[in-house]
């Protein structure tokens, strides 16, 4: 009986053994060790680099093929090691770890399952898009919406590099202040897709989206490789489409870089923030070059909260796992919180 038990249990903790080295080495290599010197460089020259919106100039370049091109290849330069990594881990949940253990660590309604994953996705840093095939991934093995949502926009909102590299560039009251309404914001819109989920939604994915890799007796590199590349063939292609389209349409979104303070800028910024991509920390840079052209302290932080969270990309690379019911709630939640958080900045900074 023993050494039946020890069979059954050796392929899922040898899997999760093997996740957990992948996922350690991915982090190490892509985000730690790059992110730990960078810290350096932010402390001593309080500066991160040019913003990706516009470079060196004043503005954004007009609409255009070249425009979308360039924004595209500057974007995909910064994350393509990332995006690598999360369609990896995000396979890897499928074929390593088993869906119950997923289920009954993250699958629960509730403030528990949020605050768990919140925590666990603390040490992994990616933005909203990377973060993506990893959370569809969660989805797909029974984590609740409310723990998927939690994640996904913990992982850019309260990444610790981020905060660093705001506090020594744009001064560590902006630090907390995001730290504070991040976790607001995470925990809020987080309640209000669990919320909008309804029961329906678990039901339907249990039966529908269990993953292949319990039943599959395939070897097991042959099923994370088949899982990378249907991951990656669905998530991609509309994914490069969907950064053009916004790397041409920065100037339409972003027309005034030196915008003013007031209500309607801070509404103009959440919502063009929430649709917008960017890389991590790049809203770093992009507050950094707006404040030097006499951006007001609300539409700052707007931006500073709305543009790490989601982006019209991510939104659509869920379609496979949220509703578009949800989704909307997720990108409703994502623009109201920055407005709230613009509004609390032009009082407090």
């Amino acid at each position: 009986m023993p050494a039946r038990l020890n069979e059954k249990l050796l392929s899922p903790i040898a899997g999760v053994v093997i996740f957990a080295l992948v996922a350690i080495a991915g982090f190490a290599y892509v985000k730690w060790m790059p992110y730990y010197a960078k810290a350096f460089v932010a402390q001593s020259h309080h500066f991160i680099g040019d913003s990706i919106l516009s470079g060196k100039a004043a503005a954004p370049p007009p609409a255009s093929w070249s425009a979308a091109t360039d924004y595209a290849i500057a974007y995909g330069k910064a994350i393509w090691q990332a995006l690598v990594l999360g369609l990896i881990l995000g396979s890897g949940i499928k074929v390593l770890l088993p869906a119950h253990w997923v289920g009954a660590a993250l699958g629960r309604i509730g403030f528990r399952s949020v605050a768990l994953a919140g925590l666990f996705a603390t040490p992994c840093m990616m933005c909203t898009c990377c973060a993506a095939p990893v959370a569809a991934g969660m989805r797909q093995s029974r984590a609740s919406v409310g723990s998927v949502v939690s994640w996904w926009i913990s992982n850019p909102v309260l990444n610790p590099a981020t905060l660093v590299f705001m506090g020594f560039v744009l001064g560590w009251d902006w630090a907390l202040f995001r730290v504070v309404l991040g976790i607001a914001m995470v925990l809020v819109v987080a309640h209000l897709a669990e919320h909008y989920a309804g029961p329906q939604a678990a039901a339907s994915l249990e039966q529908d989206l269990i993953p292949e890799a319990e039943t599959s007796q395939d070897n097991l590199l042959l099923r994370w490789i088949r899982e990378f590349m249907t991951l990656a063939i669905r998530l991609v292609p509309e994914y490069l489409v969907l950064v053009l389209l916004l790397g041409a349409a920065r100037v339409w979104l972003f027309p005034v870089l030196g915008a003013h303070d007031g209500i309607g800028w801070i509404v103009a910024m959440a919502l063009a923030g929430t649709l917008f991509v960017i890389p991590t920390a790049g809203e770093v840079p992009i507050v950094q070059a707006m404040f030097a052209l006499g951006m007001g302290a609300g539409p700052a932080g707007a931006l500073i909260m709305t543009l790490p969270a989601v982006s019209l990309p991510s939104l659509v690379m869920l379609r496979r796992v949220f509703s578009l019911r949800i989704r909307l709630v997720i990108a409703a939640g994502v623009a109201l919180s920055g407005m709230v958080a613009g509004l609390v900045a032009m009082f407090v900074f």
